[in-house]
């Protein structure tokens, strides 16, 4: 559209506003501030490229038909259409293209390190994991922490290469906060004799890059085709024609890049020499994404207008965001976010910063938030932000001020990326939030991002909620008699369904817990990893049950499955080896909550396809091994003499308990918010306790188990055998996560009650609700039944 470019910021904003409703139908009531991470296509982007698929023939660019040179002609004319995007002018570049951004940088080091001498590499404290990771092929490297590093390196005339082939690389833009670096560097490193890379792909997701300056030009440009255009998932390598002799030591070829090749007898082989490009795409090239583009800048350009225009709109709803944020303050006046901006940039300057801002929340006492509980309540709010290390290791090091023997201990401690551990570690943080701007961002965005964090995270005068009082018993009923087991759920498969333990029955527990929970699990087919319902929240429908007559536990479906082979499918309770895949044949073992465990895969096919037809994903029935210890309860929940103790497919520990006391306080603040309430099989507790019911209404314990220590379970009846009951030590409280927001009788998404309980049970930076339980002491085992009486300290 012409008449973008003479929009105001207001006006553009609400035309982008408009766009979203027409053309991004998966942004409905989305906040999108998570452009570097999200792939976006437009209606009218798909569209004209189906139409072009449908209305023409396209062929193996490796051939001469009609159909093939048609795909000819079309990658030349979007190269072209390409270089001219950046200005870069066919006489002087040259663009080939790559799977991504990756991709061409390790072009770059696969070909420079077969150079005699190798290469000397020197890298950005800012550079993006994969700038990093070319330093291993490199003879020599350096890491520049500082911008006068550069600068005074440059001025030296880059010493330290010891005059080998020298390559420096930097980002043009920051992944973590957005800061850009000078883009002068590229020329005045060159004019020192050495080579220069420029990842691209963060700043032109945003901001034109001019080539036009052959002097100031980088030698290599690398960026994400899809960062840009949303669709299609491309990447292109930008390289400088006088420069391409530097790749030219490569030694590997593929198809479609020799113009001969002699095998027998002799090895020869002559390289196509007409382009660098022919030189360096490896076999056929994808050629209807290369075709998509053509539509892709069509159909943006219509969209968007200029990328310059996105710059000024996506800067705009930076600054606004920087300075909300910034402004944000606790009812003590302490700051809510540590904003990782860097001093030499400014926000509102298109020069020294780009649209993303990178931050970490602090509570009122000045200890950090954990992010991720910021990332469990944005997702249950359809909030889109990124939130770990970004992948920006020397970023992330030198603003969290992260010492490598920390980085170490945090790994061996179990810090992965982008695992779900805390990510505060011995009260320092090991990542950040990121929230960047794109083309589709609009204000609104902005505004409800501003809310979410006033809502959750900005302390005014409540007082915290682990300072909670020790609750006054009844005086009218005596203490053995207040409390009892309402009813006992055991949970056979992991992330699925419950089943309730029928009254009068006296159920076994052990060490790890009751008999039968957990003792199976779903695991991904491909990757063997146990599946949870965070990610498939189908697994609620899928409801076990045991026939302790029949010897098997049966899996049903709560809905009619079109696909499946069966209604109902089912295993023995025994561990029938003939049931199972031989071990020799199952060489992944199954990743449970980042434990390995090696369970045991049934065979029938039957039981695969059912389970694939109900969660629409390709997976597997494992059972735990029989006799097998390999899994232990989480460090944090130890019991008393740090007890290691065992574990089958349960998350942290053997029992989870709750309260029915609480349950009811709890739907009492959601149905004050004006929400619904929701039944006790949320939580997906083993044991839910509840009070004596002659105690009456106003006079109940909510959250009474937070201040136990120990709970006995105990009969009335005087000839029940010793061991029926037990002891059983609380081992903390349980942290909750955005689980719950699945309602586990029709598997569908909700925001209660996590977002209730956010507000009312969070303390340290986590969300609490139950407590955790084992056996105490040495039981081997004790027997449990509803209607046991409970006494706790």
């Amino acid at each position: 559209m012409d008449n973008l470019s003479n929009m105001d910021a207001t006006q553009y904003d609400a035309y982008i506003e408009h766009t979203r409703q027409t053309e991004y139908p998966m942004l409905k009531d989305a906040t999108y501030l998570d452009h570097a991470g999200t792939t976006l296509y437009s209606k009218s982007l798909l569209e004209a490229f189906s139409a072009d698929m449908m209305a023409n023939l396209y062929g193996n660019p490796h051939s001469a038909s009609q159909a093939s040179q048609r795909s000819t002609q079309q990658v030349q004319d979007v190269r072209l259409q390409l270089l001219r995007f950046f200005d870069a002018d066919p006489d002087d570049f040259d663009l080939i293209f790559v799977a991504n951004a990756t991709a061409g940088i390790k072009l770059v080091a696969d070909a420079l390190r077969e150079h005699d001498s190798g290469f000397w590499y020197g890298y950005h404290r800012d550079a993006h994991t994969s700038l990093v990771g070319m330093r291993e092929l490199a003879r020599e490297h350096r890491c520049f922490v500082e911008d006068r590093e550069v600068e005074e390196w440059i001025e030296r005339g880059g010493q330290d290469t010891h005059n080998r082939l020298g390559l420096f690389a930097y980002p043009a833009q920051s992944n973590m906060n957005g800061r850009r670096l000078p883009l002068d560097w590229c020329g005045r490193v060159r004019s020192k004799g050495m080579l220069t890379l420029l990842d691209a792909a963060a700043l032109l997701s945003t901001s034109p890059l001019s080539l036009a300056n052959l002097d100031m030009a980088p030698d290599f440009t690398v960026l994400s085709l899809y960062k840009i255009f949303g669709f299609p998932d491309l990447g292109a390598l930008i390289v400088r024609k006088d420069a391409a002799w530097a790749l030219q030591k490569r030694k590997y070829f593929g198809g479609g890049t020799v113009d001969m090749v002699v095998s027998l007898k002799e090895q020869w082989h002559a390289v196509k020499s007409a382009h660098i490009h022919e030189q360096f795409e490896d076999g056929t090239l994808p050629i209807h994404s290369i075709i998509a583009l053509k539509s892709a800048l069509s159909v943006h350009h219509n969209l968007f207008g200029t990328l310059e225009r996105i710059s000024e709109h996506t800067s705009f709803l930076a600054e606004r965001l920087y300075s909300s944020l910034q402004s944000l303050r606790h009812g003590n006046d302490e700051p809510v976010c540590q904003i990782y901006k860097d001093s030499a940039s400014t926000y509102g300057n298109r020069t020294t910063q780009g649209p993303v801002v990178a931050f970490n929340l602090r509570n009122s006492k000045g200890q950090w938030v954990s992010n991720l509980e910021v990332e469990k309540l944005a997702h249950v709010r359809n909030i889109n932000i990124r939130t770990g290390g970004l992948c920006n290791p020397g970023g992330i090091q030198s603003a969290l001020n992260l010492s490598p023997w920390q980085m170490k201990e945090n790994f061996s401690s179990g810090q992965r990326c982008g695992s779900e551990n805390d990510d505060v570690v011995n009260g320092q943080p090991t990542g950040m939030i990121r929230a960047s701007m794109g083309a589709m961002s609009t204000l609104k965005d902005v505004d409800t991002f501003i809310s979410f964090i006033s809502e959750f995270f900005v302390d005014a005068t409540a007082p915290p909620i682990d300072a909670i009082d020790s609750p006054i018993l009844s005086a009218e009923i005596p203490a053995s008699e207040q409390l009892h087991i309402e009813s006992l759920t055991v949970y056979p498969i992991k992330s699925c369904a419950g089943w309730q333990i029928p009254q009068n029955t006296f159920w076994e527990v052990r060490p790890q817990g009751l008999a039968w929970d957990r003792q199976w699990c779903i695991i991904h087919s491909g990757t063997s990893a146990a599946l949870s319902q965070k990610k498939h929240p189908r697994m609620a429908l899928l409801r076990p049950s045991l026939d302790f007559a029949a010897g098997l536990l049966r899996i049903t479906c709560a809905v009619w499955l079109k696909d499946a082979p069966c209604t109902e499918i089912s295993v023995p309770l025994s561990a029938d080896p003939r049931c199972f895949i031989p071990e020799s044949k199952t060489s992944t073992p199954t990743n449970v909550c980042g434990d390995s465990v090696a369970a045991r895969i049934y065979a029938d096919p039957t039981i695969s396809a059912f389970l694939t037809a109900a969660l629409d994903v390709p997976c597997q029935l494992a059972r735990f091994p029989t006799n097998s210890t390999l899994r232990h309860m989480k460090p944090h929940l130890r019991g008393a003499g740090d007890q290691d103790m065992p574990l089958h497919f349960s998350n942290e520990s053997p029992v989870l308990c709750i309260s029915r006391m609480s349950v009811n306080a709890l739907n009492r603040d959601i149905k004050a918010r004006g929400g619904t309430a929701t039944p006790a099989s949320t939580f997906r507790a083993n044991i839910v306790v509840a009070q004596h019911p002659s105690i009456l209404p106003g006079t109940e314990m909510p959250y009474v188990e937070d201040t136990w220590t120990y709970l006995s379970i105990s009969k009335k009846e005087k000839a029940i055998e010793p061991n029926k009951g037990g002891k059983f030590e609380v081992l903390g409280k349980c942290r909750r996560c955005h689980m719950l927001c699945i309602d586990q009788r029709t598997a569908e998404k909700r925001q209660e009650p996590f977002v209730t309980l956010a507000k009312t049970r969070r303390s340290e930076g986590k969300v609490w609700f139950g407590v955790h339980l084992a056996l105490s002491g040495k039981q081997s085992k004790t027997w449990v039944r509803v209607g046991d009486e409970i006494v706790v300290s």
